[in-house]
């Protein structure tokens, strides 16, 4: 009999002794940034997480076989194979009956984090609601996926090209708790304020971790959503991102765009609309949180 998951020893070794492990996700490197700019991006986070004395579990599928923390090597192939597909939850099976690589999304790496019993994972932005979801219900699985996957999610909000409001509501419907880190105003990926606000605000990763306890304690099955800000000085300009974003849904409807190849057409035409700056600001974002993320984890291993 033959499995399709593989853990590293560096991992398992971690979580066994109750070390802080950070997962991480590999779309952002198979599909998310341009080369070479992915590897690198992808690498020095796992440097930046080993020197804050945090192990780190970049999560991915290679030739069929998902892999909870990935080598140098394996990121690197990842990286530069055209032929890499994106896995949800529900390809894992087939990619591994395939034999195909693999970039994991928010949702199959949450779920992979959690087998491994990695309580912690940092992103960029989440999956939700699309604008139009009334008539295409075009609505991400890294939603249900997240209702049913008890862990802590550190992301800068949902991707802006999203419903912000709608993707709220169905955060409350699927009882996932959202908490703004020292603030309430719910962030808009590339910006600092998405003109949403949330209930709640944590001042501190103890904080954090004393939910995530009392989550546990209490037996409910969904993540916690952490909702990590870019600072103000590192945004996108709030007025261009708004010309540019109705700009790109106008340019995907005229195209006929739709269903899982939207997200990636109106992200790269926002990256060309403003001269490369949201990529900028989008490692910005994904540097944050994984600096956050590893504070976190840092502070739920203490326990």
């Amino acid at each position: 009999m033959t499995t399709s998951l593989r853990i590293s020893d560096e991992v398992q070794n971690a979580v066994a002794s109750g070390k802080p492990v950070l997962a991480l996700e590999s779309t952002i490197f198979t599909h998310g940034l341009p080369r070479p700019r992915n590897v690198q991006v992808a690498t020095e986070s796992e440097a930046q997480l080993r020197a804050a004395g945090v192990t780190p579990a970049t999560i991915g599928v290679v030739k069929g076989e998902l892999v909870i923390g990935l080598s140098t090597e394996e990121i690197e192939q990842l990286s530069n194979d055209d032929s890499v597909v994106k896995a949800s939850i529900r390809d894992l099976p087939i990619a591994a009956a395939k034999k195909l690589s693999a970039g994991t999304t928010v949702a199959a790496t949450a779920y992979a984090a959690h087998l491994a019993g990695i309580k912690v994972f940092s992103t960029g932005g989440l999956g939700g609601v699309h604008q139009g979801a009334a008539e295409t219900f075009d609505e991400s699985a890294d939603l249900g996926a997240l209702a049913e996957v008890p862990i802590v999610v550190i992301s800068a909000g949902v991707k802006s090209i999203l419903d912000i409001g709608l993707t709220l509501e169905r955060l409350e419907t699927l009882n996932i708790p959202v908490v703004g880190w020292k603030t309430t105003d719910y962030p808009g990926f590339y910006i600092t304020d998405s003109g949403f606000d949330i209930e709640y605000a944590v001042d501190t990763t103890d904080e954090i971790a004393a939910i995530v306890a009392s989550r546990d304690a209490l037996k409910l099955p969904s993540a916690v959503l952490v909702a990590n800000p870019v600072p103000a000085d590192q945004q996108l300009a709030p007025e261009k991102l708004t010309s540019v974003l109705e700009e790109a849904h106008a340019a995907a409807a005229k195209a006929n765009i739709i269903g899982h190849d939207t997200t990636p057409f109106l992200l790269d035409y926002i990256q060309r609309a403003t001269n490369g700056e949201s990529l900028e600001v989008n490692i910005n974002v994904y540097r944050n949180n994984v600096a956050l993320g590893a504070e976190i984890a840092k502070s739920i291993s203490a326990r």
